[in-house]
């Protein structure tokens, strides 16, 4: 027995891992309590994604000198069917005052806007702070001053039978966008695990096993939860909304592909082992090699990430690949550990038992797969391949130009009410201004110029300079409806003394802030001010901050794709030592991704009727089914190999999709259901990269890596392997 067990811990470092298994389960245990607290330090405006070289940050890292306090343009807008009454603008009025008294709305700038053109609407500017004395507020704290603000004006109208009153402009949509994210620590967690519960009890057939894979990915996230937390909190990266949800499903899908390899791994050893300890040894032995590759893939294509110039890619890099790095140590530490332990009544009804048998290459339904596959393998390769051309064909139907924050929704939240009726009612571009900074000196040409633009509105007041606050507020309590005597706002009456030769131009579009004229007004005010000699005007504000991170997302899918696929052509050259097989691998999954895509751009205006794809949409859905696709490529490709040198590249070939072909699937199928499950939460965005990259996924694990790859891989036979020694081997 001594013998034996020291051949047993000379070949598995069983107390390293025991060890680590220990900590990690109190580490994931304890950090479970940071998922809901992650959001305390999401960072989703445009502002904090930017680099620091945009334009529009330029813009405002120069109005903080004339600013102390930064905000968010909210509105509160009230509605009638019929012409508001004397009763409901005296409301209106009480409400203004109640609102400027709000800690966290800037005071200051509360003011009413000139009431409707049709008399049924009023509308109150309430700007919510979003940064004040060099101090940023966090997303759930300028919610909870909107709920506030929305508080205190149903409060101020309860009573007036059929006026309405809802939110509106960035404020209002992006406290919707905050609400909507709200599931992410607990709705969308929860309906993931399930789904995956329920095929893992589909998969294995036992009412026991599908704790322990549950269990282990608990943990991971509990654990990638508190690093990521303290890291964002020190402004080492960058986490939003976003971020953390595709976190909870990446590890929730990765975790459980590395599980069902290791299960499916531990399950065949203990029919030749006695010994469950010595079966899980084997197991983990044999097994490592691939998961670990997998997971490096997965985290080097992640980091890949932090080439991209916006802040929220960078952020998801090194995010997503803690997590991955996370769900591989408690996969491959607490979950082996934990299955050993506790035996093989852990497959009941199902146990396996030590008779040999071994070998399920050569029956069961994959056995068969893999001959038919095999037998007709280029029929099967090259009817594969114009499957995937033909969905290519839908790519022209994607429409990548970005969605405004009122489109984001696939529900109807009150703001995106409040805002089409104020887009209706009221100047579309008031409360959110484009933002010029330019020399004093030239501040005639420039305001002259922004003034002959179609698309800056012609209204009294829309184009003047920055105001001094201190008289804006003093000003502003004479005239509460926004409007002077003379007909010029106060805002354009008072201006501000010039800081370092440097003035601010504030400039009302035609166009709501994000729309797509708004940004292309914004395009042609930079083409004519940047050529006006001695200006050095820069353009910011919240559209040209639209714009700048629409351009960033464009840059870095242009520069990224590229580096992701050497990347992972280089790991898997070291890992299969090849270099014909890598191309191979790599070929299938871009024609695998072109393929979803295009079914994609289909789906999203023919289907679901979405007005577009955010920019990043591209960049993201190839990160993830590059990299999670070659996941499958080495699970199959690594037991491919270890199958060739006794049986020969083309036998090699066809067992190895007999033995994984099951595993392969099952994995498959579950990362396509919790990336799937995105569609939970009332965002767009979500919507289309959980569709895209579930039905990628599925593509990829039913047409490429079942059919297509080993069918051509077949046809090459031992040339795939070049220029290992594989390749001069028998056939």
């Amino acid at each position: 027995m001594a013998e034996k067990a020291s051949r047993v811990l000379s070949r598995w470092p069983v107390f390293t891992i025991v060890a680590i298994a220990i900590l990690v389960l109190l580490a994931g245990g304890f950090g479970g309590s940071f998922q809901s607290k992650l959001t305390e330090v999401q960072k989703n405006d445009n502002t904090a994604w930017l680099p620091h070289s945009a334009e529009s940050t330029k813009v405002d890292e120069e109005a903080q000198k004339f600013l102390t306090v930064q905000t968010f343009p909210g509105f509160v807008v009230f509605h009638r069917e019929s012409q508001l009454t004397a009763d409901d603008k005296a409301r209106v009025q009480a409400a203004q005052e109640k609102i400027a008294a709000i800690h966290g709305v800037d005071s200051q700038s509360v003011l009413q806007l000139p009431p409707a053109r049709d008399g049924t609407a009023a509308a109150i500017l309430a700007p919510l702070i979003a940064k004040q004395d060099g101090v940023s507020l966090t997303g759930e704290e300028v919610a909870e001053t909107e709920q506030t603000v929305m508080d205190t004006a149903r409060e101020a109208i309860d009573g007036a039978q059929g006026l309405e009153v809802y939110p509106a402009g960035p404020g209002g949509l992006f406290t919707a966008f905050i609400d909507a994210l709200a599931g992410l620590d607990g709705l969308l967690l929860l309906v993931a695990l399930g789904v995956v519960i329920v095929i893992l009890l589909l998969v294995y057939r036992s009412p026991v096993l599908w704790i322990f894979p549950i269990l282990s990915a608990i943990l991971a996230i509990g654990l990638a939860s508190m690093l990521v937390y303290f890291m964002a909190d020190a402004d080492i990266v960058t986490v939003n909304g976003q971020t953390q949800g595709v976190l909870f499903v990446l590890i929730i899908g990765a975790g459980t592909d590395y599980a069902l390899l290791l299960i499916s791994r531990y399950r065949e050893e203990l029919h030749e082992f006695e010994n469950r300890f010595e079966a899980m040894q084997k197991a983990w032995r044999e097994t490592a090699g691939a998961i670990v590759a997998s997971a490096a893939t997965v985290i080097v294509g992640l980091l890949c990430l932090s080439f991209s110039e916006l802040g929220s890619n960078r952020g998801l890099g090194p995010v997503a690949a803690i997590g991955i790095a996370c769900t591989l140590l408690i996969m491959m530490t607490f979950l082996p550990v934990s299955l050993a332990l506790a035996g093989r009544w852990v497959f009941w009804p199902r146990r396996p038992e030590a008779d040999h048998e071994v070998d399920i290459s050569t029956h069961g339904l994959w056995g068969r797969i893999s001959r038919a596959v095999v037998d007709h393998r280029r029929p099967a390769w090259i009817g594969a391949t114009l499957l995937l051309l033909v969905g290519i064909l839908g790519i022209g139907a994607l429409d990548t130009d970005g969605l405004s924050l009122q489109q984001n929704f696939t529900n109807n939240p009150p703001a995106a009410v409040g805002q089409k009726l104020f887009d209706e009612k009221f100047d579309k571009g008031a409360g959110a201004p484009t933002v010029i900074a330019t020399n004093a000196n030239a501040a005639d040409t420039v305001i002259r110029t922004v003034q002959l633009d179609p698309g800056v509105s012609k209204a009294p007041g829309s184009v003047c300079r920055q105001s001094d606050l201190v008289k804006l507020a003093e000003l502003a309590k004479q005239f509460p409806s926004g409007q002077s005597p003379s007909g010029a706002t106060p805002t354009c009456i008072v201006p501000a003394d010039p800081i370092d030769g440097r003035i601010l131009i504030n400039a009302t579009l035609v166009d709501s802030f994000d729309s797509p004229e708004a940004l292309e007004t914004v395009e042609r005010l930079r083409s004519t001010l940047h050529a006006i000699p001695g200006a050095d005007a820069l353009v910011g504000g919240s559209s040209a901050a639209t714009l700048d991170v629409q351009q960033a997302a464009v840059h870095d899918r242009n520069l990224i794709i590229p580096i992701v696929l050497i990347v992972i052509f280089l790991v898997l050259a070291l890992l299969l030592r090849a270099v014909v097989a890598p191309i191979l691998l790599i070929a299938s999954v871009v024609l695998s991704f072109g393929a979803a895509l295009g079914v994609s751009g289909f789906v999203f205006t023919h289907v679901f009727g979405f007005a577009g794809a955010d920019q990043s949409f591209t960049l993201f859905v190839f990160v993830f089914l590059v990299a999670l696709g070659i996941d499958y490529n080495i699970f199959l490709m690594t037991r491919v190999r270890e199958e060739t040198p006794e049986h020969g590249a083309r036998e090699g070939i066809r067992r190895g999709l007999a033995v994984t072909g099951g595993v392969i699937t099952s994995a498959g199928a579950v990362l396509a259901a919790t990336f799937a499950m995105l569609g939970v939460l009332p965002i767009v965005a979500f919507a289309e990269i959980g569709f895209a990259v579930a039905f990628g996924v599925l593509l990829d694990t039913i047409v490429v890596r079942s059919i297509l790859v080993p069918a051509l891989a077949h046809d090459i036979g031992k040339k795939i392997w070049w220029p290992s020694k594989l390749a001069f081997a028998k056939d």
